[in-house]
């Protein structure tokens, strides 16, 4: 439990403003509406208690000075008190997920598949003290954050977004997380929160929102685990999974939201559904709303249907299919989190010290992104000793990935889908720019084959190669339709089913061009590096063949720099597999299993010394 949700003097406030309310401002509460559905006269109309920002959803030209004006608006609607409307501060959430990466101009963490190779624990935490500070530079109070997915399938599109298939990395993780996230609660601060209870990383063909088969001791094993020390570090809100457990749809799911998560482990703050959460319980939308608060949700992201759900609360409750303890349980929740956090004492956005801070995307947070990067690479061959590379050497560097800011920080950065280029990724550095900056003689092709390329001028070549970005199911890799049928036969409820990224996980068939490119440099025998830039461990038999050297650089995010630091010896590899690297698709293995042949085991990685 929390001890800042337990003081007396927070409850006692608590209780007196529950005792004032009307059932309107209670289900108000309960309510977040995304920013593109709702103003700030429908915040106080409404008593809305939340609004976010889903992935890609900016105010003006997306500047911080743009958020805080939005922020303010918001917050000041729902603090305009009269007769029929009490001063309740909103709270304002976004995915933050790998920094602020909603933002232009703002420091882009490697995503946690990176960070899990590092192995360490106080690095993440303070990423996460940055990442506060660049969410309270926007006036924004709420993180979903940190993502505490154990992915066991890497065929699932939500791979990067997990620390480890091992859950002692992801609970060595969460809880320094939650502490640099949350602090004491004062105005460095931000709301955590934990996702995606429970089990989202155990898929079945690691279908995204799919149906995951476990006994009872094995998700406690795999998948609750983690959870434990970001409670005991106080965590103050967590998000419901999409997924179901041995059937039953996780936000439906009354044992583990209310018997397991708030009952036995004593979670004290309050619970939020994920986006349109609700909608698969069941195809009765007025049932679905039902099943989801009965289940223990007490915050609803309901971004466009917000009115219905309103309505179709306020109906259960009238009719009685919905107590009204029920509905004070989630307000006081609430309303604990948001006088435990201080947001009833703090002043309004525009007027918050972090507000528009000069800080946000400084030289020194972007410092702390760059040595995550250095720290995260994972040195899989290096034939010869041919890294560390020579910095007067002629190199050349080619590969899609090369050049591209947006595919090397991956989905979820100013997009939702994350985007292609270097035009929307303010500052920061491209791998290539960094390898630039040590070896002014470098030279990049723009050619995708390099071609053209005449060995004589060259000692040794850079190709970057890699997935594009993407996030979700759309990240998925599906052999066919038939893992889809086997999955909605499993599940009591619907299932959402986007167009998956690709089919196999054989990079060569995913991106013919990237082994094109190795091969016609390699043919010509320059000695090549490959730095290889995806959200997950891809098949790489016939292009780590051709490598002479090579690179697991995952999704480094924002500061490419880091990755020309290592390339070049200024510092050495650090970076250990926390995911096992497969040789084939199928079937999938992980750390323990019988049969454990893997191309390269859990744990593995190579460095100059």
């Amino acid at each position: 439990m929390n001890p800042s949700i337990q003081d007396p003097v927070v409850k006692k406030k608590v209780e007196d403003l529950l005792s004032r309310m009307s059932l309107d401002q209670k289900i108000g509460q309960m309510t977040q509406s995304e920013r593109m559905e709702c103003t700030p006269e429908d915040v106080k109309n409404y008593h809305l208690g939340s609004v976010l920002s889903g992935g890609g959803s900016a105010p003006g030209e997306n500047l911080t000075a743009d958020w805080v004006d939005m922020s303010d608006a918001y917050w000041g609607a729902s603090m305009e008190q009269d007769t029929n409307h009490l001063a309740i501060p909103l709270i304002y959430g976004v995915d933050a997920i790998h920094g602020n990466n909603n933002i232009r101009g703002a420091t882009v963490f490697p995503h946690n598949i990176g960070l899990g190779a590092t192995n360490d624990p106080g690095l993440l935490e303070r990423i996460a003290q940055v990442t506060a500070k660049e969410i309270l530079a926007t006036g924004v109070e709420w993180t979903f954050a940190p993502t505490l997915a154990v992915a066991r399938d890497n065929h699932w599109g939500r791979v990067y977004e997990s620390y480890s298939e091992d859950p002692a990395i992801v609970s060595s993780y969460s809880g320094g997380f939650v502490r640099g996230l949350q602090g004491d609660l004062g105005t460095d601060s931000v709301v955590g929160c934990v996702k995606h209870w429970v089990g989202d990383g155990g898929t079945s063909n690691g279908i995204d929102q799919g149906e995951t088969t476990l006994s009872r001791a094995e998700l406690e094993r795999l998948h609750i685990s983690p959870y434990y020390p970001a409670l005991e570090a106080g965590v103050l809100t967590v998000m419901v999974s999409f997924n179901s457990w041995n059937g039953n749809k996780c936000h439906g799911h009354k044992v583990l939201v209310t018997d397991v998560l708030k009952d036995k482990m004593g979670f004290d703050g309050y619970v939020i559904s994920d986006w349109d959460g609700i909608d698969y319980l069941t195809e009765d939308y007025y049932q679905a709303v039902g099943m989801g608060v009965n289940a223990g949700v007490d915050m609803f992201m309901v971004p466009e249907n917000w009115k219905t759900f309103i309505s179709h609360l306020s109906s259960h409750v009238r009719l009685g299919t919905v107590s009204m303890d029920r509905i004070d349980d989630a307000v006081r929740r609430i309303l604990s989190v948001k006088f435990a956090y201080g947001l009833f004492d703090k002043p309004r956005p525009a007027e918050r010290s972090w507000s528009n801070h000069q800080s946000f995307g400084s030289d020194e947070h972007r410092q702390v992104a760059r040595e995550a990067v250095q720290k995260s690479l994972v040195l899989l061959k290096n034939q010869g000793n041919l890294l560390p590379l020579n910095k007067g050497s002629r190199i050349l560097v080619a590969g899609k990935n090369a050049d591209n800011l947006g595919h090397q920080c991956g989905g979820f950065t100013v997009a939702w889908q994350g985007t292609s280029g270097n035009e929307f990724i303010e500052g920061g550095t491209s791998i290539w720019e960094g390898i630039r900056g040590l070896s002014p003689t470098a030279v990049l092709s723009r050619d995708a084959s390099a071609a053209m390329t005449n060995p004589q001028d060259y000692d040794v070549a850079v190709v970057v190669i890699g997935e594009r970005p993407y996030a979700e199911g759309m990240g998925d890799i599906r052999s066919g339709d038939d893992v889809i049928i086997e999955a909605g036969s499993q599940i009591k409820g619907a299932l959402k089913v986007l167009e998956p990224y690709g089919h196999t996980l054989e990079l060569a068939d995913l991106h013919p061009e990237d082994l094109g490119t190795i091969t016609a440099i390699a043919e010509q025998g320059i000695p090549t590096v490959v730095v290889l830039v995806s959200g997950r461990t891809v098949i790489i038999n016939r292009e780590l063949e051709e490598a002479t050297a090579f690179v697991a650089a995952w999704l480094p995010g924002s500061e490419g720099q880091g990755v020309a630091d290592v390339l070049f010896g200024d510092t050495d590899f650090h970076g250990k597999l926390s995911f096992t690297w497969p040789k084939q698709t199928r079937p999938t293995i992980n750390k323990g299993d019988e049969n454990y042949d893997p191309l390269f085991p859990y744990g593995f990685g190579l460095s100059y010394s």
